[in-house]
């Protein structure tokens, strides 16, 4: 067990590691010749033949061909999930099972144009929390909203958009839920945000505390709702969640040009906040929060040495990082990943907040569950980034152990401990959706290099 010392020394330690890093790493994507293009043909070919990652997308496949709900452990229908597992769900399903799916969050739409987390058949027999929602519009079903997160309502903008980008169906954007469109209510989400959830002194949107991309405040045994306890404060995912979600807003086919600006408008307000109040330049990382109120953790404590790897994946995806700054990340995780002893660049963050950081019990210990634990759900995420982007053998490189462990225990787990043994649900989709979307993109760049004279740099951001 590590104590607050034994983590605050590993903190100190991760600098040192931080800061020996090489200035410039030779990366795949700036390979160019003959000779690059021989070695790109034939890392094509290994990824084509590859059976981990062949049976991993099989997998992934099936599990997602049986249901909607976040994992085994988990029967409820989330959003924040459902929006990492979408697309390769979409390719195993009728499409109109995620249209129902999906329009079922704006019948629980609030009048704000905030978005629940979940909901689930309701069970008369069983008494529910004052913070459950019913909808006339739901019968049998039941929702509830964690307050101390924000990425609902930027789940569902991105979520919409796709299910129209793989289905072609823009008739959903008109579909009315109680007298109002799909595309207003998008619009009324993303408001929502910046009426309720905005700091004007910095300009971005605030949650309560959590580790990195978490549903969790520290201050609170059960930690999912704001309460007088709470500290709120800025962070990377959540900023980041909602320039993705603005982008892809805009990208929503009939919208007009007047909206659009509009939009536009306050993307590029955000970007620029992001990089302004939450980038440090100096570590080359992004600051785990900006606090409106005072901190919930000692004042000796300090949280900028944590690298949030979630979040930070999340941000590249947002485009708020350089190409250089890209490779720097993926440096800093690879460390963090070998300093930890993890397996994989799904460990979330490094170091872990210390012993009794957080009341909830599950985040109580270093390296555990969302407070250090390794997730495939967001080290799939960086894996898509890099493919993208056109780092194909680091992308491969550091997919191999998240796949290899799924193939081995035959299950999409919720998260590993950091000597690779799973934990939490399992059937986990949110999982099986990342690594499975990864898989695809690996190997549709395979298929287009596996000649020279067909060769490209990576994968559109479209695919």
């Amino acid at each position: 067990m590590l104590t607050r010392r034994d983590v605050i020394r590993s903190t100190a330690l991760a600098g040192v590691a931080l800061a020996a890093l090489p200035g410039a790493v030779a990366h795949s994507a700036v390979l160019t010749g003959t000779t690059a293009d021989s070695r790109q043909t034939d890392l094509a070919k290994q990824i084509l033949a590859d059976q981990n990652l062949r049976e991993g997308l099989r997998m992934a496949r099936n599990l997602l061909s049986s249901g909607l709900n976040a994992g085994s452990g988990y029967q409820a229908t989330w959003i924040r999930d459902m929006n990492t597992f979408i697309q390769v769900a979409l390719g195993v399903n009728p499409p109109q099972r995620f249209r129902e799916a999906l329009l079922m969050f704006f019948k629980f739409q609030g009048p704000e144009g905030d978005i629940v987390d979940l909901y689930w058949p309701r069970d008369p027999a069983k008494a529910g929390r004052e913070s459950y929602r019913t909808s006339p519009l739901a019968p049998g079903l039941i929702a509830d909203k964690n307050t101390v997160e924000i990425d609902q309502e930027s789940s569902l903008v991105q979520a919409v958009f796709k299910y129209v980008t793989a289905t072609q169906d823009a008739t959903i954007l008109e579909e009315r839920i109680a007298g109002s469109t799909v595309r207003e209510r998008l619009a009324h989400a993303l408001q929502y945000l910046l009426a309720e959830r905005f700091d004007r002194e910095h300009g971005l949107v605030w949650s309560a505390t959590r580790a990195d991309w978490g549903d969790v405040q520290p201050e609170s045994p059960r930690g999912v709702l704001m309460d007088a306890s709470s500290h709120r404060a800025l962070c990377i995912y959540d900023n980041a969640m909602l320039v993705i979600a603005i982008d892809d807003y805009i990208k929503l086919p009939g919208g007009n040009a007047r909206d659009a600006a509009h939009w536009k408008t306050i993307r590029d307000g955000l970007k620029q906040n992001i990089r302004k109040h939450l980038w440090d330049a100096k570590r080359q990382k992004f600051i785990p929060h900006v606090y409106l109120a005072g901190s919930p953790f000692p004042e000796d404590f300090d949280e900028n040495a944590i690298l949030y790897h979630g979040g930070t994946a999340v941000a590249i995806e947002a485009a708020l990082l350089t190409r250089q700054e890209v490779l720097r990340s993926l440096d800093h995780m690879d460390a963090n990943v070998r300093a930890a002893g993890a397996a994989s660049i799904g460990l979330t963050l490094y170091p872990a907040y210390p012993e009794g950081f957080f009341k909830n019990p599950q985040l109580r210990d270093p390296y555990s569950y969302q407070n250090g634990g390794d997730w495939c759900w967001f080290g799939g995420r960086m894996i898509q980034q890099l493919v993208r982007l056109g780092y194909i053998a680091e992308a491969y490189r550091d997919l191999q152990p998240m796949v290899d462990r799924v193939v081995r225990t035959g299950n999409f787990h919720e998260w590993w401990t950091l000597d690779n043994q799973p934990r939490g649900s399992g059937d986990f989709r949110g999982s099986a959706g990342v690594l499975g979307r990864a898989i695809e993109m690996l190997q549709a760049w395979a298929e287009q290099n596996t000649h020279p004279l067909r060769s490209g740099p990576g994968i559109d951001a479209k695919y």
